[in-house]
């Protein structure tokens, strides 16, 4: 029996762990100001690259991605799987679409990733791997991001995770969503490259 009140308790965790703002704070941290008013004004890793603070750029990359596990992995220890899942989708749901910033986040990539790992790390391990593969070859991040994720729930499946597999096309299709700008500029052939900055 689906206990829906845990999983409805572990989404509302997720998702205020996933609002957490990260970017914004550690590129205040770091003198560099609002993140939002910088390059493409998202709250993620790369954007906050764009500042120049590198160190900035890492610990958003790293706090990003632990609010995901976090949430996955408390709400799993306490409530079980389902749970898990819900606290999952709720913390990518966060990102996206913070409380705090009038529903104006990031693009997901980290939290997902954080997620990904909580929930099977193998599966984790192998998105961050086509994600830097990926990156060598073509040197965008967003097209690495958009192949690693795609990627996600088929690698759920050769591992035997079906529900995960379904979680995990939900989360792509988000991310997807989220970066349809990103695809339009590729599509232009003009997204910028790893190391330069957006006009």
């Amino acid at each position: 029996m689906i206990d829906w009140n845990s999983s409805a308790i572990a989404l509302g965790i997720g998702y205020l762990l996933g609002s957490m703002p990260f970017g914004l704070l550690f590129t205040y941290l770091s003198g560099a100001g609002d993140v939002r008013k910088i390059g493409s004004g998202n709250i993620g890793a790369t954007n906050v690259l764009r500042t120049g603070k590198r160190w900035a750029a890492a610990a958003t990359l790293l706090f990003d991605a632990g609010k995901g596990a976090v949430a996955v992995l408390l709400c799993g220890f306490y409530f079980g799987d389902l749970a898990a899942m819900a606290a999952a989708l709720g913390a990518v749901l966060g990102h996206l679409f913070p409380i705090w910033l009038g529903f104006k986040g990031g693009k997901g990539m980290a939290t997902s990733l954080g997620v990904l790992l909580a929930l099977y790390w193998p599966v984790g391990l192998l998105v961050a791997a086509t994600w830097a593969i990926a990156a060598a070859i073509w040197r965008i991040s967003s097209l690495s991001a958009l192949i690693a994720i795609a990627l996600s729930p088929v690698y759920m499946l050769a591992l035997g995770h079906r529900q995960y597999a379904i979680l995990t096309a939900v989360i792509a299709l988000l991310i997807f969503i989220m970066h349809r700008e990103n695809i339009a500029r590729l599509l232009r052939r003009e997204e910028p490259r790893i190391g330069r900055s957006k006009a």
